[in-house]
């Protein structure tokens, strides 16, 4: 039996419990991983409250949390290619396995190889946030010098769109409060505290042209409020808020294969996507690290090792 954390129906914290399970058996192109590491993300605890039917996996209650892990395979699925027994690797848990758990499956065609000189704690963060970061400044296809806004730059996805569009030469402008300052301007972004600033004014004096793109982490209002700042429309990218057409902007077009996850790990072994992981939490006190998330009180990536 395998220890797991997870929920008992959809609903609010109140509906997480620790569990043993027996170890899933992998299906067609899945593989059965002994988890090392599991990155913690705001979509788990939306997933926990029933608001991403589609990434349940249709599995019966209870149901692990956790959308991505590194780990060892301890054993195949039919049609798996590219990947072994005994393989340190890290990818997606896409068919409802979660990775909140001591082992669990991750689809095989949305896991890599982990890198020689790349630990599993990092490789858990990427899947991700590593891969978000790809995808959005990827859409957006800016020039060297291009002004780009980052919207809720403190959290582990915007941290890395950061790094990434900094080490692709762009100016960086980030909103965040002012917890996340610290972090965001290490690596070289001026930040906005929309706690402190009039965020429209202070980004008009910034960049009086308004922004080349804009890669919205936040939603909302939040959304609404900085959309006009960019040039164009079109050249808002949403991350989270899919409401983000009605703007005339786009929604992130996710590309979660294995080579995309490969080129994340480069990027990472590279120093461009090195993650600022705040906190490392054992596997037991994962109900601090999902409520750490959920409340958004952390800067940068919260992990749970698990072995």
């Amino acid at each position: 039996m395998a220890r797991a954390w997870g929920f008992s129906e959809h609903g609010g914290p109140e509906v997480q419990e620790f569990f043993d399970r027996p170890d899933p058996v992998p299906g067609r192109d899945e593989v059965l991983l002994r988890v090392t590491a599991a990155g913690v993300n705001p979509l788990d605890h939306l997933v926990r409250a029933g608001l991403v039917p589609g990434l349940d996996g249709g599995r019966p209650f209870p149901r692990v949390l956790g959308m991505e892990a590194a780990g060892v395979v301890l054993a195949r699925g039919e049609d798996v290619d590219g990947l072994d027994v005994g393989d340190a690797i890290f990818g997606f848990a896409l068919t409802g396995g979660g990775t909140y758990a001591e082992t669990t499956v991750l689809s095989a065609p949305n896991t890599a190889r982990i890198p020689a000189g790349l630990s599993a704690i990092t490789a858990a963060t990427l899947p991700v946030a590593g891969t978000t970061a790809v995808d959005a400044l990827d859409q957006l296809d800016l020039p060297a010098g291009a002004a780009v806004l980052v919207n809720g730059v403190g959290g582990g996805v915007g941290l890395a769109v950061a790094r990434l569009a900094v080490a692709r030469e762009l100016r960086v402008i980030g909103t965040g409060s002012s917890a996340k300052r610290e972090h965001a301007e290490a690596l070289g972004v001026r930040f906005i505290d929309y706690t402190a600033e009039d965020v429209v004014a202070s980004a008009h004096e910034l960049v009086p042209g308004g922004f080349d793109g804009i890669v919205d982490l936040v939603g909302g209002t939040s959304l609404r409020t900085v959309a006009p700042l960019a040039r164009g429309p079109r050249n808002v990218v949403a991350v989270g808020d899919m409401s983000v057409p009605d703007l005339g902007g786009r929604f992130v077009e996710r590309r979660l294969d294995r080579e995309n996850l490969e080129q994340a790990a480069r990027l990472a072994l590279d120093g461009v996507l090195a993650p600022a992981i705040t906190a490392i939490h054992p596997l037991s006190d994962a109900p601090a690290a999902l409520a750490t998330v959920e409340n958004g009180h952390t800067s940068g990536k919260v992990v749970i090792e698990v072995a």
